[in-house]
């Protein structure tokens, strides 16, 4: 039986994306998992996308757009969205409450 890890928010590896507070819980040889807090009105910097694999946001609380090289997508609480490999992207917080959004791809190899 493997051993089941559990990280902790003080273990997370905390780091910021301009005002994008990110917290890297776990990165393996499969999967990357974090999470992104912006306070209202906040943005974070724009991520060039990456080109091993698709990366998935869901958003945990909050509501937030997602600027990519030619859309926007307005995302509420609840929502998850697939963002295809290579194409930039960034979180933008337009409401008046804090957002917290869960992401997770695949690492480079």
């Amino acid at each position: 039986m493997a051993d089941v890890k559990v990280v902790g928010l003080k273990e997370a590896e905390e780091f910021m994306e301009g005002d994008e507070r990110c917290h890297l819980y776990l990165k393996s040889d499969r999967m990357i998992f974090g999470t992104s807090y912006l306070e209202p009105g906040k943005e974070g910097e724009v991520d060039p996308g990456h080109k091993h694999g698709e990366e998935v946001f869901f958003v945990a609380r909050g509501r937030v757009t997602c600027r990519f090289s030619e859309t926007t997508k307005d995302l509420k609480e609840g929502d998850a969205a697939i963002i295809p490999i290579g194409e930039p992207h960034k979180l933008i917080n337009n409401s008046d409450k804090p957002a917290l959004v869960c992401w997770a791809l695949a690492p480079p190899d």
